[in-house]
């Protein structure tokens, strides 16, 4: 389909969406589907839940915030399992304002963004449908046209509980175009739109002496005061305000805590009673969940402030303090640079991480627990094995410092560095190397880094090089390793032999002389060395590796290179150990000879078609492992 034959299709979805009836009509579908009637916290968590979730290590991961959000699901578990759940089962947390704070860049608008736009979608659906007041310019909630009087009986019959008053313009247009016949009232299905301001609002602070109060809650317009006769007559009001027209949805407080005072009195009673005072009217009624954003620096001054104590307790405040793993890390960067004009330019393999490795550092804590330093720390977080730690030890390391996370270099700069690097060197690939010199060089442009923590983060940049440079030479290693793969399973299949008579105290029986042997140790260590396996810790491993064989064996299937990962490492790590000589020689000479140009080519020819380098990346690897080694 073409643009313009989506853009129809899209059209004629939303038509069909269209729905308008009377309020008797309206209670037929309430009747039937309970659910349209759900107040704004109860859509919201509803929203988020029908994305579905999945359970991993104990953690609930929602997969509405999946795709958008990287690195921070203890926050948002902790978010939606004490906000959005209990609010939508009209526990008091829905009479708090929801403040996330947090450091720059650190996810908070996303999360509210991506509210926004789920409440838009969701207002599509069946389960999220809304429905309002035809007419009415705060997309009112037609069951508040059930008088107070007769609302218990309405819950005993619908088992839905009502609340709220009609407002000053509905009660006005029951009597004056209905008769009061509630019934007639006409009532139709409203979709969620901020560009189109239907329930969902959005208020940024500005210059608090020009900014008004009307921005908020609607003002008088003066131009039909003669046809009406007086200011307190609701149709010479405009009720078009953000808290107005937010209702049944969500508003959004950006940067909440520079708004004037008087901005924030208004949501002391919108809270607490669900209801503002607009005009000179009796005060209105509106059903929305508002969410606001601030940084630490700005929260602490407000929480300080006295004159403020009344507004403290209807906030409730959620840390978001800056994602913590290096493989999320990297997704951020890859989802920012695929939203910008620069993703023509190759990036090499990895050179995200090591500018991934180095934010995370730089947002670490250095650990007080024994025998851990930051590195192992950051390895352990992004769910690595680190020998002698389990998962008991990453619960120890999150709590010693609660509050992690919420300092150290921010996405935004790590971004700004790349496509420094990226236009700098103006060519189609850059590589980590790139990267990590681009980072140090704005260490002296970010203002607000202070001398200490330059020094530091200096210190991060080199373990991040340094960190790069084992996967360098990890990536060179399988490339050429895999043009000696008959080599490594000739390896393999000699450990195998040796291990099997080792763990069954029998001897192994040389092919060529067919004389009986104790098993090789020399062999069997050379390689459990290369992963660190200690002369205690090898039969232990070595009677893994045989249960495995022996799993494999029972189910008939043959135990492969790739069949156990840690002794794949150890003989990619021994292969490549014994044929450095040859990478050595084959990188660093000038006029390689005819074999060793064929091992280049097919080493670089690997790295293009599996690694998913470029041939410029590639050969640049190539020469930087090849004087590594040579060092």
């Amino acid at each position: 389909m073409d643009i313009l034959s989506k853009v129809k299709r899209y059209r004629e979805e939303e038509n069909e969406l269209k729905w308008e009836g009377t309020f008797a009509d309206y209670l037929a579908i309430v009747k039937e589907r309970p659910i349209v009637a759900q107040m704004a916290h109860s859509r919201v968590y509803n929203m988020i839940n029908s994305s579905g979730l999945t359970q991993r290590d104990g953690q609930k991961l929602y997969h509405f915030f999946g795709e958008e959000i990287f690195g921070l699901e203890t926050s948002i578990e902790r978010l939606v399992e004490e906000y959005f759940h209990p609010a939508a089962k009209r526990l008091d947390v829905r009479k708090r304002i929801l403040l996330l704070m947090g450091p720059v860049s650190g996810g908070k608008s996303s999360i509210v963004t991506l509210l926004k736009r789920g409440l838009e979608s969701y207002s599509k659906t069946d389960d999220g449908a809304v429905y309002a007041i035809k007419g009415c310019p705060m997309h009112e909630d037609p069951l508040h046209l059930i008088p107070q009087h007769l609302r218990n009986d309405f819950t005993k019959e619908y088992g839905i509980r009502i609340e709220g008053s009609l407002s000053p313009l509905n009660t006005m247009r029951l009597e004056q175009e209905y008769g009061g016949r509630i019934e007639d009232v006409l009532v139709e299905r409203i979709l969620f739109s901020e560009d189109k301001r239907v329930g969902i609002g959005t208020f940024t602070p500005s210059d608090p002496k020009s900014q008004d109060i009307a921005d908020l809650t609607g003002s008088i317009d003066f131009s039909t005061i003669a046809e009406f006769g007086s200011e307190s007559d609701p149709r010479a009001y405009r009720f078009d305000g953000e808290l107005n027209k937010a209702n049944r949805g969500i508003m959004e407080f950006q940067e909440i805590l520079k708004l004037d005072e008087k901005f924030l009195w208004h949501l002391l009673s919108l809270t607490q009673e669900g209801n503002f005072k607009a005009g000179r009217f009796a005060l209105i009624s509106a059903d929305e969940m508002i969410v606001a954003h601030t940084n630490e620096t700005e929260y602490r001054s407000f929480i300080a402030n006295k004159k403020n104590e009344a507004l403290h307790s209807r906030i409730i405040v959620m840390p978001i303090p800056y994602n913590l793993k290096v493989s999320q890390e990297e997704r951020i960067y890859e989802k920012m640079i695929r939203d910008s004009d620069m993703n023509h330019v190759h990036i090499a393999p990895h050179a995200l991480r090591a500018a991934a490795i180095f934010s995370i550092l730089t947002r670490l804590e250095v650990p007080k627990k024994q025998g851990i330093d930051i590195v192992k720390k950051m390895r352990l977080y992004d769910g690595e094995a680190v020998e002698g730690f389990n998962q008991i030890d990453v619960e120890e390391l999150n709590k010693e410092f609660p509050n992690e996370g919420m300092n150290g270099i921010d996405p935004r700069y790590v971004i700004n560095r790349i496509s420094s690097a990226m236009i700098r060197k103006d060519v189609p690939s850059i590589n980590a190397l790139d990267v990590l010199r681009a980072l140090k060089d704005g260490l002296d442009q970010h203002a607000s880094i202070s001398q200490e923590n330059r020094e530091k983060y200096l210190n991060y940049i080199a373990v991040a090089r340094k960190e790069y440079d084992e996967i360098a030479k990890k990536e060179i290693q399988k490339a050429f390793v895999y043009s000696y793969e008959e080599s490594a399973i000739t390896l393999m299949d000699n450990y195998l032999d040796n291990v099997e008579a080792f763990c069954n105290k029998n001897k192994i029986r040389d092919p060529l002389t067919g004389e009986e042997m104790n098993p090789d140790e020399k062999l069997m260590r050379s390689i459990e060395e290369q992963i660190g396996i200690s002369e205690n810790a090898k039969k232990a491993f070595r009677e893994e590796i045989l249960i495995r064989l022996s799993a494999y064996a029972r189910k008939g299937k043959r135990f492969e290179y790739n069949s156990h990962e840690r002794l794949r490492e150890a003989i990619q790590k021994k292969l490549f150990a014994d044929l450095k000589d040859v990478v050595k020689i084959t990188t660093s000479s000038k006029t390689p000879d005819e074999s060793h140009l064929k091992k280049v080519n097919e080493v670089v020819a690997r790295l293009i078609d599996e690694h998913g380098y470029n041939s410029i990346s590639a050969n640049e690897l190539l020469r930087y492992v090849g004087s590594l080694l040579n060092r």
